[in-house]
């Protein structure tokens, strides 16, 4: 098994594969070589064995490896395809590997479909790892293939049956003539219904993912069949088109869980069955019933079908077809459908083509449940073979096979009469006689122990029993046997043990089965808690090479003369009425411990022996016929043959394909010491190896545990399955480690040891059964490096007398001074069982503890350790996977295991394997050790004194566990950061620690010396306890005392580097706070924002300042120059500098301050060369200043490492020396390797001087450097986080003041400025006091300024010109006064003052407090709205610009810092001189405006002259104007007629002057001109004006010259003033 070995089988090869698209399949899977070599289970264990960990494929020759190696753990993603490409590089045309491969040019797919990689798998292996590979598959509840297509598509395809033979399945039908017994069968020959599933045409649904839902149910994760949905199964088969996979169902017994009824299989063809002919009418007459999926059928399909109903018993059709897919399929036959094409029942064509896969399972589901408890035939893979074999297929069971099994039938004939005489005609020497010489040997090692002489009668009874023996002749059967183990054909070899296992259990289930019906009452008692969905018959059957091309029986390819007709099919295959199945000679239905259950419940033993079945019907086995070779050997050697001298080669050869052997007779206590040291001795011969560097690993654990398959489940190998019966004995397998780890775990091949039937119960007194158990124990144990104890959850009652047996054991070991390193694999979680490992941990620590002189064992305390694994053992349900944590859990404990055999102490090494077994078994015989073998009360008073030990470790480590909190307080009350005083401390803490430890340990020695002296047991022990205790307690105080004073060291340190850290932070905190602020003022003044990595510069800025700035503490001692020479040294190593070694001794000490050039540095013949040339002066110059220039380049190196925040670090020292060789690449001068090597010295010393520095600095601090550096990401991120924060809070603040405050602010200094202006002018100006006085001012005014434009503005745009002159008045005003600054400045204290109080009244309950700005800002509105009376416009503050979360307190600093500088800001614009126009432009109310109401008067013109109406009193119904206006100071055009009473004149009205004059308007509001009686004098003004511009009148509006009396001419400009004044003033004295 664990061994490669070359061997030339027959001289017959496999031809090569055709370059055909399989043999591609395999060159991509790496397995063309076993195209013609095939892998084997040796090859296997390389791949699963000494792998620890779950290694992802990387290409697809990863894939059968890692098949192999997951399915070995029982992985359920074994199947899976996916590879883990590591995509380092483009290829040269820049598309990656991938879009090569899947480029048109590339045929070569890079996937490959999980059915292509299984056939090929199988297709790889030999037989007997076909038959691994399907026992585990079925584990994993894996379909399995059971016709594999022909690597050449033109040979017929091969029936496996052999891979079969090996797997077993265990249900519970509910049938009743099985009472719900637990059923066991070899599913290979065990009678079942099956059901094949096939596809023609085109399907749209998955025809695997339904038959997954019918086995499994539609909720259950267990993919069977590999399906489209799955990792892979998109991808194109290439090779497994064709292949035939079966799965079972196997009910539990509970209705409530089991889908169906009774057990049956379901085979899968996988592609168009019209491709594979032969494979359909195989299936179609091979199978119960047949389910086809129909898809878009043509003629061929249609006349496949048409065969198939003729061929196959029962039919199922589901119309599955696809018609947009392909539009000239025929469906159906002339329009008919399947049912009336066929003549099918109603009802047997189930419609699928709208329905998904579940519902198509369900309806499956519903016909199946009628058909598979009475209406299905069963059928046997074994009847199948056959009618494949005769309609073409190839099998693989050829002409070695069936010489094997006739070979076997040959060795087991006479086995019909009772196990008992077969075992006493054909193995007699391991009968009584073999176990009587054992107690005599015993008792003779008593007595030498003794120092008694033998008594003469007990030397006689051994010399009688020996000579017996050595008369022994070779028995047909043995003879058989051995002749069969001789052979020359390993294949042959193992198909003939594998078919003795096969045969041997066969009849071992007849006797089983027939005493269940002859005690039908008692079959309750046969219910089997151990209860294995899989297991495996073959699981000692053995494996050597690939299979030859002999073993296979080729039939013709054609499918010519297959006539037969359906009914002798069925004849073949199907079982008559009378025949039940489940009662065939196949039908395993109870193992043989349930025999021993069934033995128990009976009460007497003896009354079985009155049956025609004796007890050890059940116990013989194939390590029975091992054990007699064995006894042949050591009875006869002296006397025998040549075979009998060959045996132990023989066994030899057998140990190294994987065959145990057996080290122990269980059943007599015996051991053949001579045929053993044979064995080794040819072992030590056939690997040419003097002395074996071995490790031996012991699994040890009750009889219900299944030792054997839990190392078959670690390490692959195989061992007597000691539980299937009642024989006990300690088994061995030797593994050869691979070369690769023999260096690094220090050996060169690991030893299994099993015990197997610890605990049995049998027909012998129950001493007697104690007394076994504990010397197989014994032996185990001393033989063991490390020794993993097996706890089972079925032990129950049974439990005890192991743990008495495994705690004595444990003791003599220890005694033995053979203790191994201990490891404890638990297979459940329950209670009982943690309580069992608890205990057994409890004992082993104690135990494990070593004594300081004891120089063979030095193993930690706490080696040992706990795995639980829930495995494929006992107690798992048939319908059940393995549990998803088995291949971790599993991979964990073969890591610990490997582990501890890698620290055990190597025993080995100081004897030889056999040495050792010799004197433990020499002990054990003499039974020499203080604790006897019958001793059965010392393991149970032993653990309870272990139970009590560890609660009292426990006090101790809690009470030092409190001593230590009031220390570590102690630490943190005193200031981190001074040396001295916290160095005092330490040291004063540690005395007193080792002072409470002593004290501690002196209590626990105190109540341990009390313990041993209460028990009696104990106390009659106490000597051989007390030293083992006494060293346990030393030790637990060494450790306890070493792990206090460490963490004392570390609590010392954690507070100083805390403190430094603390310190760091708040240095970086006020650095950081400094920056930020400037950061900010610079962000408000200039409104630019910061990117990132602008922040990142300024706070890189800010680190490099502190680390440069911060003080680290210095490092006590720590030299760096011996790390610098083993840097250089290593170095001119591999330049091949070797001889300059000597050199490198100086580095670190004193050197010149210069570099300097000499003679040596270079060779004779350069110097010869040069010696004319000024002695060489230029050469030197020309070295020289390249050593100069490589020295500056090194000290700006220097500079940039002493400026980084790191400490030393050797890969400085590599690039320095890696910096001088490449400058000395850089110039080729003729110089010796002595240049080289002194310039890297006298540099290294430099960086020794310069790094140390930098080291010193660093020191201590180490630690806190990398912390602080590795968090500077986050200090950076913070950083920039706290200036967002800081700069959003600033923009928002900002944007309040600008966008709502200062509005307001301006608004309530504006709002009463324009009426206090305007009632100063009032106050000031007297012309504002009515319209007249103002009309009088204007009108004089125009006269003293004398400007004709003026008058023009006047006559035309009258209210524009009066508007602009009380404006010009305002601004006259505002210019002249002082009085609006000093407003407007009060104005803004006294709302400023308001802002304030109001932003304060939301700052209670808010401090530190993150908190949205925007209610708290319109609060602050609410506030100035409700207690201020000001008015704020609050629309813009539902932008989201408003809404960030800050503190509250910060946000409200920058409120009043910037409304302070907006205080500031306006205060000083309103002292500074400015445009008195903008000021009123920003007034609410104008100034102009409230003075125009005052002085506005009636709005109504003159209709002839245009003049305005003077009349003050507002309710006036007739209106008057005090000036009228003489012609042609208006445009003809503005003059209307329309109002004149005299239209008869209206020719003479231009020639007079005045055209108001003697003239009466229709306008009746209008108060006559000539019934004013003064008119004439008030008219002095405007014909003033007239005469003053009349030519300019003329000019201006385009007309004649105004013809007017010669005494206006004589009018003055005070004449016209003083009738201005005296008209009004007579208006006002009326």
């Amino acid at each position: 098994m664990s061994f490669k070995l070359t061997k030339k089988l027959n001289s017959k090869k496999k031809r090569p594969l055709k370059d055909n698209a399989q043999a591609e399949i395999l060159h991509q899977l790496g397995l063309e070589a076993y195209s013609t070599r095939q892998l084997d289970s040796a090859s296997v264990l390389n791949i699963s064995t000494w792998i620890l960990e779950n290694k992802q494929p990387l290409e697809l020759k990863d894939l059968p490896n890692a098949f192999l190696r997951r399915l070995w753990v029982l992985n359920e993603d074994a199947r899976n395809t996916c590879c883990h490409t590591q995509l380092e590089s483009l290829n040269g045309d820049g598309k990656l590997p991938d879009e090569k491969l899947s480029s048109s040019e590339e045929k070569t797919p890079n996937t490959i479909h999980p059915l292509d990689l299984v056939t090929s798998v199988f297709m790889c292996a030999n037989t007997f790892l076909q038959q691994e590979i399907t026992v585990r598959m079925m584990q994993c509840k894996f379909a399995v293939p059971l016709v594999l297509p022909n690597t050449d598509p033109e040979n017929p395809s091969q029936f496996l049956l052999w891979p079969l033979r090996g797997v077993v399945g265990q249900w519970r039908s509910h049938s009743l003539d099985t009472n719900g017994r637990v059923q066991e069968g070899n599913l290979a020959s065990t009678p079942m219904p099956v059901i094949s599933c096939i596809k023609l045409g085109h399907c749209r649904v998955s025809k695997s993912q339904v038959l997954n839902y019918v086995l499994n149910g539609p909720k259950s994760s267990n993919n069977t069949f590999i399906h489209k949905g799955m990792d892979g199964g998109q991808v194109p088969r290439r090779l497994s088109n064709g292949l035939v996979e079966i799965g079972w169902y196997l009910p539990t017994g509970d209705i409530d869980r089991d889908i169906y009824l009774a057990p049956f299989v379901i085979s899968n063809l996988r592609g168009d069955a019209s491709n594979h002919e032969r494979s359909l009418k195989f299936l179609c007459q091979s199978s119960s019933a047949v389910i086809i999926f129909c898809g878009n059928l043509k003629e061929k399909e249609k006349q496949l079908l048409v065969s198939c109903k003729g061929m196959a018993s029962k039919l199922i059709l589901i119309d599955v077809n696809d018609i947009e897919r392909e539009e000239n399929t025929t469906i159906g036959c002339g329009g008919q459908t399947l049912e009336e094409c066929l003549a099918l029942p109603k009802g047997s064509v189930l419609p699928g083509s709208t329905l998904s896969e579940e519902e198509v399972a369900k309806n499956l589901c519903e016909i199946l449940k009628k058909w598979v408890p009475d209406s299905l035939k069963p059928v046997t893979l074994e009847a199948a073979a056959k009618l494949a074999l005769d309609m073409g297929l190839n099998m693989d069971e050829g002409p070695v096979c069936k010489k094997a099994i006739a070979t076997v039938e040959e060795v087991l004939k006479g086995l019909d009469e009772g196990s008992v005489e077969f075992q006493q005609k054909q193995l007699p020497l391991q009968g009584h006689l073999w176990s009587k010489l054992a107690e005599l040997d015993k008792e003779e090692s008593k007595y030498s122990k003794s120092e008694k002489e033998i008594e003469p009668q007990l030397q006689k009874e051994k010399t009688d029993i020996l000579a017996e023996l050595k008369g022994y002749k070779l028995t047909p059967a043995m003879k058989t046997f051995i002749d069969a183990l001789f052979t020359k054909d390993k294949i042959e070899r193992t198909y003939f043990l594998t078919w003795l296992k096969l045969r041997l259990q066969l009849i071992q289930t007849e006797k089983l089965n027939s005493l269940q019906e002859s005690q039908p009452e008692k079959t309750d008692y046969l219910e089997n808690p151990e209860n294995e969905a899989i297991s495996s018959i073959d699981s000692d059957s053995f494996c050597t090479d690939s299979m030859s091309e002999d073993e296979t029986e080729e039939q013709p390819a054609n499918n010519e003369g297959l006539d037969f007709t359906t009914q002798e099919v069925q004849q073949n295959l199907y079982h008559t009425e009378n025949t039940t199945y489940l009662e065939s000679t196949t039908n395993l239905s109870y193992s043989t411990e349930q025999q021993l259950y069934l033995e128990e419940s009976f009460g007497d033993p003896k009354a079985l022996h009155s049956q025609s079945l004796e007890p050890k019907t059940y116990k013989l086995g194939i390590e029975h016929f091992l054990r007699e070779m064995g006894l042949i050997f050591e009875f006869t050697h002296m006397s025998g043959g040549q075979n009998v001298l060959r045996l132990p080669n023989l066994a030899a050869d057998l140990l190294l394909h994987g065959v145990p052997l057996e080290l122990m007779d269980g059943d007599a206590s015996n051991i053949p010491m001579c045929w053993l040291g044979c064995v080794f001795a040819e072992l030590n011969r056939s690997l040419r190896q003097e002395k074996l560097r071995t490790r031996v690993l012991t699994i040890l654990g009750n009889h219900h545990a299944r030792n054997a398959e839990v190392l078959s489940g670690l390490f692959g190998v195989k061992l007597q399955e000691g539980w299937k019966r009642t024989s006990r004995g300690v088994y061995m397998v030797i593994l050869s480690l691979p070369d690769d780890l023999r260096e690094d775990l220090k050996y060169d091949f690991l030893l299994l040891i099993d015990v197997e039937g610890l605990g049995l119960v049998s027909g012998e007194i129950k001493t007697d059964i104690l007394i076994h158990d504990n010397m197989m124990a014994t032996v185990a144990i001393g033989l063991s490096d490390v020794l993993l104890q097996n706890i089972s959850p079925h032990a129950g009652n049974e439990f005890e007398t192991t743990f008495t047996v495994l705690v004595n054991s444990l003791l003599r070991s220890k005694e033995f001074g053979a203790f191994p390193v201990c490891q404890l694999l638990i297979q459940d979680e329950g209670l009982d069982t943690v309580l069992q490992a608890s205990q057994l941990r409890r004992v082993c620590k104690i135990l494990q503890t070593e004594d300081n002189g004891n120089v063979n064992n030095h193993h930690a305390i706490n080696t040992s350790s706990s795995i639980f694994v829930k495995g494929p053992w006992p107690n798992m349900s048939v319908s059940e996977t393995v549990d998803k944590q088995y291949t971790k859990d599993v991979l964990r404990l073969k890591e610990n295991l490997f582990g501890a055999l890698k620290r055990c102490a190597a025993k080995s090494e100081a004897l030889d394997f056999i040495e050792r077994l010799s004197n433990v078994w020499d002990a054990v015989k003499s039974d020499s050790f203080s604790i006897s073998l019958q001793n059965n009360n010392m393991a149970l008073v032993f653990s309870l004194l272990c139970t009590e030990f560890s609660h009292w470790e426990d006090g101790l480590l809690e009470n030092m566990e409190s001593w230590l909190m009031g220390a570590t307080t102690k630490i943190i009350a005193t200031k981190a950061l001074d040396a001295a005083a916290q160095n005092g401390l330490l040291s004063e803490l540690k005395k007193e620690a080792q002072e409470e430890v002593k004290s501690e340990v002196n209590k626990l020695k105190s109540k341990v010396e009390s313990y041993l002296m209460t028990e009696e047991i104990l106390k009659l022990n106490s000597e051989t306890f007390r030293p083992m205790l006494l060293c346990n307690m030393n030790n637990l105080r060494d450790r306890v005392t070493e792990e206090v004073m460490q963490k004392l060291e570390t609590i010392n340190e954690s507070h100083c580097s805390f403190s430094q850290i603390k310190k760091f932070e708040t240095s970086l905190e006020k650095e950081q706070e400094f920056k930020l602020l400037a950061l900010v003022e610079t962000s408000k003044s200039t409104s630019i924002i910061l990117q990132d990595h602008e922040l990142e510069e300024e706070f890189e800025i800010v680190w490099k300042k502190l680390l440069s700035s911060f003080e680290f503490r210095p490092s006590e001692k720590d030299d760096i120059s011996s790390s610098v020479a083993n840097v250089l040294r290593q170095n001119l190593i591999s330049r091949g500098l070797q001889k300059h070694m000597e050199k490198i001794d100086v580095t670190g000490q004193n050197q010149p301050s210069s570099f300097q050039v000499c003679d040596e540095h270079f060779g004779y013949r350069s110097r010869l060369k040069h010696m004319l040339e000024d002695n060489n002066r230029q050469q030197k110059l020309e070295a020289q200043k390249l050593a100069n220039k490589i020295i500056e380049e090194y000290n700006q190196f220097s500079a940039n490492k002493c400026s980084l925040a790191a400490d030393f670090s050797e890969s400085y020292i590599i690039e320095l020396l890696e910096m001088i060789e490449n400058g000395l690449k850089e110039k080729s001068l003729e110089i010796r390797s002595a240049f080289e090597v002194d310039l890297k010295i006298y540099l290294c010393n430099a960086a020794c001087q310069d790094f140390q520095k930098l080291h010193d600095r660093f020191g201590k601090d180490r630690e806190l450097l990398t912390y602080i550096c590795e968090t500077k990401n986050k200090y950076a991120a913070e950083f920039i986080y706290q200036f967002r924060k800081r700069d959003q809070c600033q923009r928002v603040a900002q944007a309040f003041i600008s966008m709502v405050i200062k509005p307001i602010v301006l608004a309530y200094i504006n709002q009463p400025l324009g009426m206090q202006t305007a009632k100063e002018i009032e106050n000031k100006a007297q012309q504002y006091q009515s319209p007249n006085a103002f009309h009088q001012s204007v009108l004089e005014d125009l006269i003293n300024e004398d400007c004709f434009e003026s008058f023009v503005q006047y006559l035309l745009f009258y209210e524009d010109f009066r508007l602009r002159k009380i404006k010009e008045t305002v601004v006259a005003h505002l210019s002249d006064t002082t009085s609006l600054g000093k407003l407007k400045q009060q104005r803004l204290g006294e709302v400023v003052g308001k802002i304030a109080a109001a932003v304060s009244q939301t700052t209670e309950g808010t401090s530190g407090v993150l908190s949205d700005t925007k209610p708290l800002l319109d609060r602050v509105c609410l506030i100035l709205e409700k207690d201020a009376s000001i008015e704020v416009k609050k629309e813009c503050l539902k932008s989201p610009l408003f809404s960030i979360t800050t503190e509250w307190d910060r946000f409200v600093k920058c409120l009043m810092e910037l409304l302070a500088t907006m205080r500031l800001s306006l205060s000083q614009e309103f002292n500074q001189n400015v445009d008195v126009l903008e000021v009123l432009v920003d007034l609410p109310v104008q100034p102009q405006d409230h003075l125009l109401q005052k002085v506005k008067g009636c709005d109504e013109r003159c209709p002839l002259c245009k003049a305005p109406c003077d009349e003050e009193d507002l309710d006036h119904e007739v209106h008057s104007s005090l000036l009228h206006r003489p012609k042609c100071m208006l445009p003809y055009d503005l003059y209307s007629s329309s109002h004149l009473s005299c239209p008869e004149t209206s020719k003479n009205l231009y020639d007079e002057a005045m055209i108001c004059k003697n003239f009466h308007l229709k306008d009746v509001n209008w108060r006559n001109v000539s019934d004013d009686l003064n008119n004439q004098k008030a008219n002095n003004y405007w014909r003033y004006v007239l005469v003053r511009f009349n030519e300019k009148f003329a000019a201006e509006f385009k007309q004649q010259l105004a013809k007017f009396p010669e005494d206006w001419t004589k009018i003055t400009k005070e004449e016209a003033l003083d009738s201005l004044k005296e008209v009004y003033a007579r208006k006002e004295h009326n």
